[in-house]
C-alpha cells in the first residue's frame, strides 16, 4: 500500500504539476465565469435573478425584493444587512438609487429556457456580449446595437434621454467603463440628481447653502452692490416723503412720528391764539374804538323816563 515504512513518495511523485502563474486565457475564464456568476445570480440575496431586476449607477444587476428588504428597518428586514452593506457600500440608500431594467426575453425551444436578448441585434445578452441600459426607462440592449443606432430616443418606447451619460454598463469589466461610471454619477450630484435622474434628498437645501456660501465669499459680483444702492436709494426716498408730509402738518418737519407731529401742531396752534389775545388786550388803539361804561352812565339809564334827558341843578331858584 505504501508509506508504510517500506517506501517513501517523494515531492515530485506527489506534485504532479508544478505551480505556474495564470496566463491571460486563464484569467479571461475565471472573468467569464464570475460573469456568468454576476448575471445569474443577485449578490445581496444569492438567489436566482428574477424579474423585477434593478441596476445601481455601477451597473450591478440585483433582484428588486432584495433590495427593498435591504431599505427597510433591521427589525423587519430578513436579510444580513451587514453581508449586503459590504457588497453594496452605501451606493444605494433609496429606492432613486436604483433602476428597473427591462430586458426583453425569448424563450429557447432546444433548451427550454428564457433567456435575455437585444431588442435590435437579437443577441443573448450575458457575459459573452457587452449591454447597457438606458436611463431613465431602463431598457437594454447590446452596446453595438446602441452604436449603430447613433439616436437619443430608445426604440422601445420612444423616451428620449442624453448620450452617451445616460446609457450605462451592464456589469462593466474594463477600466475605462469603471471610470465612465464613476464620472457620470458625480455629474448627476452636482446637478442635484440621483442615478434615476430623479431629484436627489435635501438638494434644494444643499443649493441654499451654496448660494450663501457664494455671497459671502463674493462670488456674485455686482448683486450686492446693486442690491444696497436700490435699498438705500429707496430709504432715502421715503424719509423725504415722510418729512414732507410732516411739514406740512403744523411745520414739524424735524419730527419723524405722526402722532408727535398732531400734537405739537395742536400745542403750537393754542399758543398763537393766546399771544393774539395779548396782543389785542395790550393795543390801546384797538382798545379806544371800543365803549367804555362808567357808572354815571350807568346811573343816568336807570333813571325813570320823566326825568331821563336833563338834570335840575340843585342851587337852581323857583320864580
Amino acid at each position: 500500500m505504501g508509506n508504510d515504512g517500506g517506501s517513501i513518495p517523494t515531492r515530485r511523485e506527489l506534485v504532479k504539476e508544478a505551480a505556474r502563474n495564470p496566463n491571460l486565457t486563464d484569467l479571461k475564464e475565471k472573468q467569464k465565469e464570475h460573469l456568468a456568476h454576476r448575471w445569474s445570480q443577485c449578490p445581496v440575496s444569492h438567489k436566482a435573478l428574477s424579474k423585477p431586476i434593478v441596476a445601481d449607477y455601477t451597473g450591478d444587476l440585483y433582484n428588486k425584493d432584495a433590495i427593498i428588504q435591504f431599505l427597510l428597518p433591521d427589525d423587519v428586514s430578513t436579510l444580513d444587512k451587514a453581508e449586503a452593506e459590504s457588497f453594496i457600500q452605501g451606493r444605494i440608500k433609496a429606492l432613486k438609487d436604483v433602476v428597473e431594467v427591462q430586458f426583453e426575453v425569448e424563450h429557447d425551444e432546444r433548451m427550454n429556457t428564457d433567456k435575455w436578448v437585444c431588442p435590435v441585434t437579437r443577441k443573448e445578452l450575458g457575459p459573452n456580449v457587452k449591454a447597457v441600459f438606458i436611463v431613465p426607462c431602463g431598457h437594454a440592449f447590446s452596446s453595438e446595437a446602441i452604436k449603430e443606432m447613433k439616436s437619443n430616443e430608445c426604440v422601445q418606447c420612444g423616451q428620449s434621454y442624453e448620450s452617451p451619460r445616460d446609457v450605462v454598463p451592464i456589469l462593466p469589466t474594463t477600466e475605462t467603463e469603471k471610470q465612465f461610471v464613476i464620472d457620470r454619477i458625480e455629474t448627476l450630484r452636482t446637478l442635484g440628481l440621483t442615478h434615476s435622474l430623479k431629484k436627489a434628498a435635501g438638494s434644494k437645501k444643499r443649493k441654499a447653502k451654496e448660494a450663501a456660501a457664494e455671497r459671502e465669499n463674493g462670488a456674485v459680483d455686482g448683486k450686492e452692490g446693486a442690491i444696497r444702492d436700490f435699498k438705500a436709494s429707496t430709504k432715502s426716498d421715503l424719509e423725504r416723503t415722510t418729512s414732507s408730509k410732516l411739514s406740512s402738518n403744523g411745520g414739524s418737519a424735524g419730527i419723524k412720528n405722526a402722532a408727535t407731529a398732531s400734537l405739537n401742531a395742536r400745542v403750537l396752534e393754542e399758543l398763537e391764539t393766546k399771544k393774539k389775545r395779548r396782543l389785542l388786550n395790550e393795543n390801546d388803539n384797538i382798545q379806544s374804538l371800543f365803549s367804555q361804561s362808567n357808572s354815571a352812565d350807568k346811573k343816568h339809564k336807570d333813571g325813570d323816563f320823566m326825568r331821563r334827558g336833563f338834570q335840575i341843578p340843585a342851587n337852581a331858584k323857583h320864580g
